[in-house]
């Protein structure tokens, strides 16, 4: 206060008139503009409150990961036991509900309670777990028979999947009006048949790897698997876009429309930023040499793995579509600008991260049994996995006939009917299911419950059946070959395990690459673009003095681990002779 009326006291005698006013003013405004705050900005959790909360945030940490170990360690005896009939979700979803059971008696039992550490957050699988699958996924696409079957590949993505979703969302909604079934409104009824569309990829590819089908048409089916999470996504965001006051006030065409815009915004919006951050990706690693650094090389590869997927999602587009193309565009063009040892590590860091996010869902799926409450209708749920199959057949028999009237390999009735059976349902119709905003909550309840039913009929049923309509095929074709039945592997961990990308290890100097691409005869459209202007524009070519580095950097790192197992408490010569 004495210093207040001291400076005011200095005012009134040193400066005169409108001086005093304004400097007055000033100190006034000051004062009111940075009042002191009656509460904190940001809500902040203090004493006991915080204490509780980091311990449930805690055992809900290990309670996963001790999941997670239990799983590896699962796959791990499946590999070494050569049950190669099981498929790895199959096990895991088995294992989550048998697990669930002991802790729901656990719980009955009241020796402790697990409740809040098995229940699975919508958020956490959106956010963490499914980026690096989806990328993943992207990545580890073979781009030469992508490109080549992109016609074919979108037809039974985008075209399949909405084929699908119709009949599923239409077939529920005219059920409902008919009282054979629970009434759903028509955005609800879309936005179900829109999440159940989503097919397994993992699954599916493991079958066709295991038939050792046609490259091209393991391709057709791996391509449409892939875009088919994303357009499925992309579809229910639609549909859950359309609220009832929208339905309400424009007529069924006008909603039809705005669907369909919505929808082609977030499909082209969103899979144009990906491919625009993924060519940005190459340009940056091509003319900023990191390869002498391959921790800063792969950490950068890491930041522009995310990045499509956070402004995708901040500008209201689909993150899934975005980082989907990101990393088919990034393993076509950015991956060649990497050193070998990058390479080599991007692949495996990815399939790693991507194993143990799918491991991570599928155990929390047969967990869910357990830890959600749900609300069964036996009704609903046989007419709804009729409805999934039904729509399954009218999309893929109906476009695969229209295809082969353009298509040099055809796809055969016995690869249709295989399509078909593969049309498996895995963790993101569960995720959506969870995500979806349905009232009352008796609603929810039963639209989640019938999609893990649904789900688990998939991966139970026809995954189990895999192997029996393998040894089917095999029946068949005995005449035209004979399959050693060890060579039918339904495991995806322990293929990617044995395997290098011999596509993305490819280092090839000016003159190779022209030899190799730009003069090869057999390039149209697409390809022969990219081969003639976008590589050459977007991809380092190396000299020799470039391929000499690489082969020496792989060399020294191969002859310090093989140093480290010499020196090892089990090195032997009878062992180094052995690796010899």
């Amino acid at each position: 206060m004495g210093s207040m009326m001291a400076e005011e006291e200095y005012l009134n005698t040193t400066h005169e008139g409108p001086n005093i006013t304004l400097h007055t003013t000033l100190a006034i405004t000051t004062k009111l503009v940075l009042p002191t705050p009656a509460k904190p900005i940001l809500p902040v959790q203090t004493g006991e409150q915080a204490q509780q909360e980091e311990q449930s945030s805690g055992m809900t940490i290990f309670f996963s990961l001790l999941v997670l170990a239990i799983c590896i360690i699962l796959v791990h005896l499946l590999i070494r036991y050569r049950l190669h009939f099981l498929p790895e979700s199959v096990a895991v979803v088995s294992l989550g509900i048998l697990m669930g059971a002991v802790i729901k008696i656990i719980e009955s039992q009241k020796l402790a309670n697990w409740k809040e550490e098995e229940m699975f957050r919508p958020n956490m699988f959106f956010l963490l777990l499914l980026p690096p699958i989806i990328f993943e996924s992207g990545y580890s696409l073979h781009k030469g028979n992508f490109f080549q079957n992109i016609g074919s590949i979108t037809l039974f993505a985008v075209f399949g999947t909405a084929i699908s979703a119709f009949i599923v969302g239409g077939g529920i909604y005219f059920l409902g009006q008919a009282d054979v079934i629970s009434k759903l409104n028509m955005t609800d009824s879309f936005a179900f048949g829109s999440l159940i569309s989503a097919v397994d990829p993992v699954a599916t590819i493991a079958i066709f790897n295991a038939l050792n089908v046609d490259p091209v048409l393991n391709m057709l089916v791996f391509g449409e698997s892939i875009l088919n999470d994303a357009v499925s996504i992309v579809l229910t965001n639609t549909a859950e876009g359309l609220t009832r006051k929208n339905m309400s006030d424009v007529s069924g065409w006008q909603t039809f429309l705005q669907a369909l815009g919505y929808f082609l915004k977030m499909f082209f919006g969103s899979a144009a930023l990906g491919t625009l951050t993924g060519l940005i990706s190459a340009l940056v690693l091509k003319h900023i040499d990191l390869r002498k650094t391959p921790s800063l090389e792969f950490g950068m590869m890491i930041i522009f793995a995310y990045l499509p997927y956070g402004l995708a999602e901040g500008i209201s587009l689909s993150g899934i579509m975005a980082i989907l193309f990101s990393g088919i565009v990034m393993s076509h063009y950015t991956h060649h600008n990497l050193s070998p040892v990058t390479q080599i590590l991007m692949q495996q860091t990815l399939r790693t991260v991507a194993f143990m996010c799918e491991t991570c869902v599928f155990a929390f799926l047969g967990l869910s049994i357990f830890s959600f409450p749900h609300k069964f209708e036996i009704s609903f749920v046989i007419w709804c996995i009729v409805l999934v199959l039904f729509g399954r057949a009218v999309n893929i028999f109906p476009l695969s006939y229209l295809l082969n009237f353009f298509r040099d390999h055809k796809i055969t009735p016995k690869m249709m009917f295989i399509m078909w059976f593969s049309g498996l349902r895995g963790a993101i119709p569960y995720a959506l299911s969870l995500h979806l905003d349905l009232e009352p909550m008796e609603k929810r309840q039963l639209i989640g419950t019938t999609t893990i039913i649904i789900v688990l009929f998939t991966i139970l049923l026809l995954g189990g059946g895999t192997m029996p309509l393998i040894r089917l095929i095999d029946i068949e074709d005995s005449k035209a070959r004979k399959r050693n039945k060890k060579d039918i592997n339904l495991s995806k961990t322990e293929k990617m395990g044995n395997t290098i990308e011999s596509e993305h290890l490819s280092e090839l100097t000016e003159e190779e690459y022209e030899a190799h691409y730009i003069k090869r005869q057999d390039l149209k459209g697409f390809m022969w673009f990219d081969a003639k202007y976008l590589n050459p524009f977007l991809t380092r070519r190396l000299t020799q003095e470039d391929l000499h580095h690489g082969r020496i950097q792989m060399k020294t790192l191969t002859n310090k681990w093989y140093e480290e197992v010499r020196q090892g408490p089990s090195g032997s010569e009878d062992d180094e002779q052995e690796l010899l």
